[in-house]
């Protein structure tokens, strides 16, 4: 009997100590000092990320110009940017075009251009890593691509195919509608082996070399099953993050548009909800509320987006 109860007082001890440990404050008693050099990273991303975005989405619903108080207004910005607002539904049409091209014609490449370059070794690897990062932090790729895209015979592009004789007359390549969008998803092409590349790269020199061979020894033959077996899902997290940073750059464009196309761009060929955004927010308009929404819509597709891809990436290797 002594023994029994004895079992007994211990099993409940160790029920206690169980729900003890599922509880919030145990776990940051028991580690605070973690949770002590987490404090200051996770202070400035509330304030610097997350309030920002409850407040953008408190003031979607209403009106705000930013010299009288808000004034809430409910539904009425959402009413007016679907039914109302003929340049947003031009705009976000843009933007799913942008999105479901460049996203995974960018993604395909900056993998693809990774595992290539992963084979090569020491400064030839650093140089081709280079070369090909190098678009994205250039500077000056507008003022290029201006001068490829310039409208007369002296432009690069125009100059190149009057002389082949494809073209009888130059073309104003980004003041003619049917060219402005595809002329800007190729720059956005050009442009889009950014982070996500460095992170591929990465990614790939933490691959455990032994992996192939245990992959070899179960049946594994060429390289593509190597790369779809064993790479891929090796490098889980690295693929996460740069399906995060494709899906930003392809839904945020805004900048390609405004330096290339202008904005207004002609019949708005070249709008996205980015600079349909930023003539609300920050140009003579000044309607913050009338622009959260925009943001708020922008941000659930992009929200949505990015689940739809963790559960593709969840079937990686299977």
């Amino acid at each position: 009997m002594a023994e029994q109860m004895a079992v007994s007082r211990e099993q409940q001890q160790a029920t206690e100590l169980a729900f003890k440990q599922r509880k919030l404050g145990y776990r940051v008693k028991k580690s605070r000092v973690s949770y002590a050099m987490l404090a200051p990273y996770f202070i400035l991303f509330f304030l610097f990320t997350v309030l920002p975005v409850v407040i953008s989405i408190a003031f979607s619903f209403t009106y705000f110009n930013m010299l009288e108080p808000p004034t809430f207004v409910g539904w009425k910005n959402y009413i007016k940017l679907f039914l109302e607002d003929d340049i947003f539904l031009i705009s976000l049409k843009n933007t799913l075009i942008f999105a479901v091209i460049t996203g995974p014609i960018s993604y395909i490449l900056c993998l693809l251009f990774a595992w290539i370059i992963n084979e090569f070794s020491g400064k030839l690897r650093a140089f081709l890593t280079l070369i090909f990062y190098a678009p994205s932090i250039c500077g000056n790729a507008y003022m290029v691509w201006n001068l490829i895209l310039t409208g007369d015979r002296y432009g690069y592009l125009n100059g190149i195919l009057l002389k082949l004789g494809i073209i009888d007359e130059a073309v104003l390549w980004m003041k003619t509608e049917k060219y402005v969008l595809p002329v800007l998803i190729v720059v956005q092409l050009w442009l889009s082996l950014g982070t996500g590349f460095l992170s591929f790269i990465a990614g790939l020199q933490t691959v455990d070399k032994s992996l192939y061979e245990a992959a070899a020894l179960d049946g594994v033959k060429n390289r593509w099953q190597e790369l779809w077996y064993v790479t891929l899902p090796s490098m889980k997290p690295q693929l996460m993050f740069g399906a995060v940073m494709q899906i930003t750059q392809s839904f945020a464009v805004a900048d390609i548009s405004i330096q290339l196309a202008g904005n207004p761009s002609v019949n708005y060929a070249g709008a996205t909800v980015v600079t349909h955004l930023l003539d609300y927010g920050s140009g003579g308009r000044m309607e913050m509320g009338y622009a959260s929404a925009i943001a708020t819509v922008l941000f659930l597709l992009m929200i949505g987006t990015n689940k739809l891809v963790q559960r593709v990436l969840r079937r990686v290797g299977q």
